[in-house]
């Protein structure tokens, strides 16, 4: 099991340096190396998974420590892996959906003269991602954590020609330094607290830290909160997210369904026993979440490029996840389900929407669509098996895990369940309603684009994509219909993943399950309705409106998330900046040169008195003779 789980991480990072050192030679096979190490870790995931699972329960976690990677006094940290439920879970998902995206990629990126470089840069993303959820002490996530946010960068900006995407990939870039920050002070606390960085070592001493400072816990359950907002785009650091659509497609569902935005879920939900201790930490990552669900749905129904109503859901399906792990004792594998049914459907939509541009000119001004339901069979149906999981229609993945959250979030009826209960459900109805607007506008009523022009002056002419792209697109489609009943029936998922964060507790909402079930899917059923009155029964303009009511403008605006984060930190930033070089221009280098020049005009002056005169000299001895003179007359007499 050990060297299984060491290959699956070596191969995508074999793949990357070999595509990057091997340079123009491979072009013609890059794209087939790319693939075949990231299918072979997928495989030796499924060998490592297998082997987990033949274990007794209570023996289900494997660590092996390969290297010392750093050692300064009493700071020793080992490089070593780690196995258990939740990171072969996770394994699985990022091995298993990364090929898929991989295999897509072949067709998606042909035509490009950088192919190689781009599966090199896919290559190390998911080594870094694997880095990320199978090393067994902070540190090593954190090298995995940052590996993550090289790699993005790179893909997000992988058109670094555009100006949009190089701007894309320096925000994101960024804003994840930001939550970054949040988890290198919390590892900095631990150690300081506990001595030890290891998972094993923190869990097993927290309990004793809580007993003595519970608000030492606290914080460092929020600082990894910061971190875990930073990489998963939640509020108030979600604003990077929707931006990295300028990335090519498959990045899009690299980072926003399977892997980088997940990365904050799995971080809270491995450090529960740390959140177990800290109901305070808990409830901010819950409201995190509530707020994140509503920001986003809200922003999703005002956006008309495809790429950005997926982006937007996907911040808004991220805050399920939150709220659900914010829970806590009980409810951890919650967010975990979620987050694997979302794996399939977003990816699959990501997909779908890259062979939407791909048949219309690599257009993704829904405005300019319509009527591509008859011209793209397959991607039709591909995105309605994604929307029907994502609105959580009976019997698709979406219902057995958001439902699920739902009925969690209401906990006992009390106002804080009423509170974060009904932000999920109001998000569920939101969601219906933007995911409604976007099927509409794609597939449905009349084909705008016929009277339209491409960005050449040509014309359109819509066509499926090939079965390179849409064979991976399928096998997601079908995951969107089946994965959330093979998991949550019978609680399939919940009890493999409770040696690693707790037992699962069925919710209880207030009123009867199968009650709140029905308010649900009848909020569901208006936001659908909604949709189909204000969109669907109505032409759809190719131009947006200019004049729009304030919540349409807030919307637009991205419900303020840029227009904060400037006011509160790049503003500032800027000025803080522009101060510090007018005091180190005026102070520093002011005082300095003012110095040099006071001395200078000084000698300057004072060599006018060596005029070569004996008289002079004879004079200024005497003026000097003097006044010493008088300064002891002085001393002495007064």
């Amino acid at each position: 099991m050990t060297t299984s789980t060491v290959l699956l991480l070596l191969l995508p990072l074999a793949g990357a340096v070999v595509l990057l050192v091997g340079g123009r030679r491979l072009d013609r096979v890059g794209h087939l190396i790319g693939c075949a190490t990231v299918i072979a870790a997928f495989v030796c995931g499924i060998i490592a998974f297998t082997g987990l699972t033949s274990l007794p329960v209570d023996e289900r976690s494997v660590t092996a420590d390969l290297f010392t990677w750093m050692s300064s006094g009493s700071f020793t940290v080992d490089i070593g892996l780690g196995l258990d439920p939740l990171s072969a879970t996770f394994v699985l998902l990022i091995t298993g959906v990364g090929s898929l995206i991989h295999i897509y990629s072949i067709g998606y990126m042909a035509h490009d003269a950088e192919r190689r470089k781009f599966f090199a840069y896919l290559n190390l993303f998911v080594a870094a991602m694997l880095l990320l959820v199978l090393g067994n002490s902070f540190v090593t996530l954190y090298a995995g954590w940052e590996g993550v946010g090289l790699a993005s960068y790179l893909l997000i900006g992988f058109w670094s020609d555009r100006p949009a995407a190089a701007t894309a990939a320096k925000k994101a870039f960024i804003m994840n330094r930001v939550g970054d920050v949040g988890l290198a002070l919390a590892i900095f606390l631990m150690f300081r607290e506990m001595g030890t960085v290891s998972y094993a070592g923190v869990f097993d001493r927290i309990g004793g830290v809580a007993a003595e400072s519970p608000g030492t816990v606290t914080v460092i359950a929020l600082l990894l909160l910061l971190g875990a907002c930073g990489k998963s785009g939640q509020v108030p650091l979600q604003a990077w997210l929707p931006d990295a659509m300028e990335g090519p497609t498959p990045v899009s569902a690299l980072i926003h369904a399977a892997t980088m935005v997940t990365a904050g879920v799995y971080l809270i939900a491995r450090c529960a026993p740390i959140y177990d201790l800290t109901p305070d930490g808990r409830l901010v990552v819950a409201i995190v979440g509530a707020v994140t669900i509503l920001v986003g749905c809200i922003a999703g129904c005002a956006k008309d490029d495809i790429k950005k109503v997926l982006a937007y859901s996907t911040v808004s399906q991220i805050g399920y996840m939150f709220l659900a792990v914010g829970l806590g004792p009980g409810f951890y594998a919650l967010g975990i389900l979620h987050l694997l049914t979302h794996g399939f459907f977003k990816a699959g939509m990501f997909l779908g929407a890259g062979s939407v541009m791909h048949a219309m000119d690599d257009e993704v001004d829904m405005r300019r669509f319509g009527g591509l339901m008859r011209k793209l069979p397959i991607t039709f149906g591909v995105f309605v098996a994604g929307y029907l999981a994502i609105i959580g229609f009976p019997l698709f993945s979406g219902f057995f895990s958001k439902d699920l959250i739902i009925e969690a979030a209401f906990g006992d009826g009390g106002t804080e369940g009423l509170l974060l209960g009904g932000a999920a459900l109001l998000g569920a109805g939101i969601t219906a309603f933007y995911m409604t607007r976007m099927m509409i506008m794609t597939f449905l009523g009349e084909p705008r684009w016929k009277q339209l022009r491409t960005r050449d002056g040509g014309e359109y002419h819509p066509h499926e994509s090939p079965p390179v792209m849409t064979i991976p697109m399928i096998v997601l489609a079908i995951g969107s219909v089946g994965a959330g009943a093979f998991l949550a029936i019978g609680a399939r998922l919940m009890d493999l993943l409770a040696p690693a964060v707790g037992e699962y507790t069925e919710p209880e909402p207030p009123v009867a399950p199968i009650v709140l079930t029905l308010v649900t899917l009848l909020v569901v059923a208006a936001g659908v309705a909604l949709a189909w009155m204000l969109v669907g029964r109505r032409p759809v303009p190719v131009t947006a409106p200019e004049h729009v009511s304030p919540v349409v403008a807030l919307a637009r605006a991205d419900v303020g998330g840029n227009a904060i984060n400037e006011t509160l930190f790049a503003r500032p930033g800027i000025w803080l900046s522009r101060t510090s070089v007018y005091a180190d221009a005026k102070g520093v280098d002011g005082a300095v040169n003012g110095l040099a020049a006071a001395l200078g005009g000084l000698s300057g002056r004072w060599r006018h008195w060596q005029n070569g005169y004996v008289r002079s000299y004879a004079l200024s001895m005497f003026a000097g003779t003097l006044g010493v003179l008088l300064l002891l007359l002085l001393v002495r007499y007064s």
